[in-house]
């Protein structure tokens, strides 16, 4: 048997806590809708690409856009939000109370009002200000659905204990606290903007019906400082000291979901508890090819319905004034590029092996059994690092511009060489630029459980020169055009609309035909 620190025994407390059986009426819904509404909800997810832990809250935050545009409420919009989601399956039938639906129609009138107060009290964009607000109403959302989650008990124990390892030597502690929340937050619970901002938010105000015109009046303020600790200096070296060392925290985790109840006597036993996280690793490794195989076909379906039937539509019409006919061959490149590279990706991916499990099998039991648990050195960093002299300066963006000549310079010469047509060539660099940095984040989740060397080699140097500059550019495209695809706004304001409306037609169709049946029972 071995000894617990403290700081695992208050972890394994918050996974053990028991929660009370539910025996209150719940939202249902008809499995026969359920199914087709789960198929829409896939392939509507797989056009706007984002990471998994976030999607159900961009979901809610599309639901509430275009149930409030028209000016819908709490009561309104609370119970048709949450019976989409369950119809989505984000949530299994039957384990949704009706108190849920309260509180979420209470928080939809608690944060219309904010969002009337601020308008009335402040000289703020409204569009910043509905963007904020539908930031975080749909995390609030989120949290009470998901009240307890396992995510964030596993990030309050990250916080408590990286606090001590980060030191800004020329900022408070205050700001240090702050930086490293929002590091473990990104790096371990992979929160998007709209979660960091609730989470800020909550930590300025605790918004309440008695305080919504004061919390008003101090908005402006409060989206300032927050502004400011979301863009602070150092954030970046923090985030990525943090994220480098979260893997063993996300397979402890696993093994304390599953024994959620009995988690003490399996981490103090400490030959079972090694087998579990051995056995939790093997689970993940054998998941990330599924994974993997998801984000390639949801990047496919990204790419091609945003981008290309655009892109392909302006190099026909360009090519039949130009030309005066289709050319075929230069499209069929730009179409086939991009999921040919996507399976060459899913093809170099390897599964982790036993060495990297035995690595993190002995960071969790530093996590565990070591007092105070120290996974690396401490960070020592300042807010405004040392800065760069100015001739020095001018010679690294001038090879880093180089770089970027050299990487579409070549590609351009191949493509010219080829007798593609320099429209031809603009829209297969614009592709090649999007599927590099989707596969570089495909990448990044099959080895999101390698722990790696963090020294130099030659490859990275390698790869970072050639290959950066086409991902960074593809990073730009690809989160831009997010914001102002037409597909999307298709899909959720002209085609969503009346096809919600119709599964709710169905829903309560079938209900009559059930009622009518039992009738002649």
């Amino acid at each position: 048997m071995a000894t617990l620190n403290k700081l695992a025994q208050s972890l394994i407390s918050a996974y053990d806590k028991a929660t009370a059986p539910n025996h209150e009426k719940t939202v249902s819904v008809n499995p026969l809708v359920a199914e087709i509404a789960t198929w829409y909800e896939k392939f509507r997810t797989a056009m706007d690409y984002r990471e998994d832990e976030v999607i159900l809250r961009s979901t809610i935050e599309r639901i509430l856009k275009r149930r409030t545009i028209l000016g819908g409420d709490g009561q309104t919009v609370a119970a048709p939000l949450i019976r989409e989601l369950v119809w989505a399956r984000y949530f299994p039938d039957s384990t949704i109370a009706e108190s849920q639906v309260t509180q979420v129609a209470d928080a939809i009138d608690l944060y219309l009002k904010l969002e009337e107060e601020i308008n009335k009290r402040n000289n703020i964009s409204k569009g910043l200000v509905n963007e904020w607000i539908l930031h975080l109403l749909s995390s609030e959302i989120e949290h009470i659905l998901k009240p307890n989650d396992p995510k964030d008990i596993m990030s309050s124990f990250l916080f408590r204990i990286f606090k001590d390892l980060v030191v800004i030597s020329d900022d408070a502690h205050e700001t240090r606290d702050l930086q490293v929340y929002i590091a473990v937050r990104r790096a371990y619970a992979n929160d998007d903007l709209a979660f960091l901002r609730y989470h800020l938010f909550k930590q300025y105000l605790q918004l309440n019906e008695e305080n919504v015109k004061e919390a008003a009046e101090q908005f402006p303020r409060v989206l300032a400082q927050i502004q400011y600790q979301l863009n602070y200096p150092a954030k970046d070296n923090i985030y990525s000291y943090i994220k480098n060392q979260t893997i063993p925290f996300l397979i402890l985790d696993d093994v304390l979901r599953k024994h959620r109840g009995s988690a003490f006597s399996v981490a103090a036993d400490q030959d079972r508890m090694h087998a579990e996280i051995l056995s939790a690793c093997n689970s993940r490794y054998k998941a990330i090819s599924g994974k993997v195989k998801r984000a390639i076909v949801r990047s496919v379906i990204f790419i091609f319905f945003t981008k290309a039937l655009f892109a392909l539509f302006v190099e026909g019409t360009f090519e039949r004034v130009l030309y005066g006919r289709t050319l075929w061959s230069s499209i069929a490149l730009n179409t086939l590029t991009p999921p040919i590279l996507m399976i060459i990706v899913g093809v170099l991916i390897k599964t982790p092996g036993r060495d990297n499990s035995m690595k993190i099998l002995r960071r969790v039991n530093t996590i565990l059994y070591d007092d105070p648990p120290v996974l690396d050195k401490p960070l020592m960093i300042k807010k405004k690092p040392g800065k760069t002299g100015p001739v020095l300066w001018s010679v690294f963006i001038i090879l880093w511009l180089a770089t970027f000549v050299l990487s579409f310079g070549l590609i351009v010469f191949i493509l010219t060489k080829l007798g593609i047509n320099p429209l031809s060539q603009g829209i297969f660099m614009f592709f090649l630029a999007i599927v590099s940095f989707v596969s570089f984040r495909i990448n990044r989740t099959a080895n999101m459980y390698v722990i790696k060397d963090r020294k130099e080699n030659l490859k990275s140097l390698i790869f970072d020169f050639f290959f950066m500059p086409v991902i960074q550019v593809g990073r730009r495209i690809t989160l831009g055009i997010s914001q102002i695809n037409i597909f999307l706004f298709v899909f959720d304001f002209i085609i969503e609309t009346p096809f919600k409306g119709i599964f709710a037609f169905f829903e309560q169709w079938f209900l009559f035909l059930r009622t009518q049946r039992e009738k002649l029972d």
